[in-house]
């Protein structure tokens, strides 16, 4: 029996866990020696990269044609063209560099090899391809503009469109209309200092969309509302420059690391009931701004066939099971360049929900590399409970049905205090408080929005929060994205109230007596 001490008893050691199972050769060749340690399975670095190549076109290839593949592999037809989301980090630069390689470049080393040399499958697939990038530095103080940086990495590849978009063309008017959307008069606002989220006229439209972000993102409650409207509004860019440029397709380098990551951090931040759009989502445009696009595109050849098919953007992440390690390995190997992204912040903000959900997904999986890849599967076994109605106006993703009702009765709401009398003293008990009922009549953001985005604009932080731009001026009532106000411009009235149903916008009014007799006069009997 061991007594313990180590210097006496060497077995008393435990023995450390190797990083690989079995051998040091390779899983898939079984003759090279390894160079890299996956979730402990040995790769060698040719077999590596095949692997790569091998994940990414399982992911993507599927979603390429308009219904998915069978059993029978066909050839790859989209309807549209394809747009890629470039950011400048690890996950958007390896994806890119497949993209070019395996659709536009067609290398041959990343062609399957069955099929034969003449295969459908081994044509060019998309005949445009856009890559999209949003420079997001005017959202924090002290960023760096990184566009040039960016125009010089897409330059490197070949017949690659490129599209510069700034944070804040989210509230540009001339950039809505330049892409098709259809105008309207920006008159109304929202008041993000009461919960009830009123819409109120704007007094003094801005036309300057910087300084509407940042009065936007400077009235927010949290930080962790600021990254994410940002995100959202980055999102809503990518999906409406999607429509423009006439792409069928979105892609996204969402790895598998920073999918886990949106997936905990979006469920911890009430989005769970579009916990399966983080993966793959099905994006229809709202008819207005479609109706707009249409219409601009009947002047170019081709329309006709084009308006046949209903206007839709597939969002696919093709890294989605390639992790972080992975995509730094194959960047290295590939000679890939990365631009890099700065980290969202300001002096004095403390980490949002998204930080803390990064910094523990990211040492998890040095430690335990299997739980990642199981979050992301486990994720993908859940289904949203409730019918849908409609779309939310602000991120454009399904809202669920009576959320608002029963969001109402779990939350604690204070009261007002009641306004003290002249003649009361102070003998005479408190009278009870009264809850201030809102006006049914006054019209609010709130039943257009989901869940997560109303929590997002609404849940408050216990502790005063620095805002990202302190000398900006917060006006009552703050501009909404372009997006939103085209959605709101045939809801506005006065003394009216909108409601959201089944993606439709109705108005209420109130209408007199006489009115409503004489509405319903012809169905009266007589006495």
């Amino acid at each position: 029996m061991s007594c313990g001490n180590p210097v006496a008893d060497a077995d008393a050691l435990m023995q450390r866990r190797k990083k690989y199972d079995k051998t040091k050769n390779c899983v898939k060749c079984k003759v090279a020696q390894g160079n890299l340690v996956i979730r402990h399975a040995v790769y060698c670095k040719e077999c590596f990269l095949s692997l790569v190549v091998h994940r990414f076109r399982r992911a993507l290839e599927p979603t390429v044609n308009a219904k998915p593949d069978g059993p029978r592999r066909t050839a790859l037809k989209p309807t549209g063209n394809l747009l890629v989301g470039f950011s400048g980090g690890l996950g958007s630069s390896v994806l890119l560099e497949l993209v070019h390689r395996c659709y536009v470049a067609l290398d041959k080393s990343t062609m399957p090899a069955d099929g034969g040399r003449d295969h459908p499958r081994h044509e060019r697939v998309w005949k445009k391809v856009t890559v999209c990038y949003v420079e997001v530095c005017d959202a924090f103080p002290g960023m760096k503009d990184r566009t040039d940086e960016i125009a010089q990495a897409v330059k490197r590849y070949d017949d690659l469109d490129f599209v510069p978009l700034r944070i804040q063309d989210a509230f540009d008017r001339s950039w809505w209309e330049r892409i098709g959307g259809k105008p309207f008069p920006s008159e109304l606002g929202v008041s993000l200092s009461d919960e009830a989220l009123f819409l109120e006229s704007l007094s003094a439209p801005s036309t300057d969309p910087i300084s509407c972000l940042r009065t936007y993102l400077s009235s927010l409650p949290t930080p962790t509302a600021v990254t994410t409207s940002i995100q959202t509004l980055t999102r809503l860019l990518l999906l409406h420059t999607a429509l423009q440029t006439g792409s069928s397709h979105l892609v996204l380098g969402t790895s598998l690391t920073s999918l886990a990551v949106s997936l905990i951090s979006g469920v911890a931040q009430g989005s769970g009931y579009n916990i399966r759009e983080e993966t793959q989502e099905e994006w229809t445009p709202e008819p207005d701004a479609c109706a707009s696009i249409d219409a601009a595109e009947a002047e170019t050849e081709g329309c006709k066939k084009r308006k046949a098919v209903k206007r839709t953007v597939r969002v696919v992440r093709p890294l989605r099971d390639i992790g972080m390690k992975e995509c730094a390995a194959w960047a290295w190997w590939s000679r890939v360049p990365v631009v890099g992204k700065e980290k969202w912040g300001w002096a004095g903000a403390k980490p949002g929900i998204g930080t803390l959900t990064k910094d523990f997904i990211v040492g998890l999986e040095k430690d335990y590399p299997s739980t990642v890849s199981t979050i992301v599967r486990t994720c993908g076994k859940l289904a949203p409970k409730g019918e849908v109605s409609g779309k939310c106006i602000l991120c454009g993703r399904p809202a669920q049905r009576g959320v608002q009702e029963w969001k109402s009765r779990i939350s604690i709401r204070s009261r007002p205090p009641a306004a003290p009398s002249a003649d009361s003293t102070n003998e005479d008990p408190p009278n009870p408080m009264t809850v201030a009922v809102p006006n049914p009549l006054r019209p609010s953001l709130t039943p257009y929005l989901c869940y997560a985005c109303h929590t997002t604009l609404t849940s408050k932080s216990a502790r005063p929060v620095p805002s990202p731009w302190p000398a900006a001026v917060r006006p009552p009532v703050v501009t909404l994205p372009v997006w939103t106000e085209a959605r709101l411009s045939s809801a506005k009235g006065d003394g009216a109230e909108v409601s959201h149903v089944h993606g439709e916008i109705m108005q209420t009014r109130r209408v007199g007596q006489d009115e409503m007799k004489g509405i319903v006069g012809e169905f009266l009997l007589d006495d």
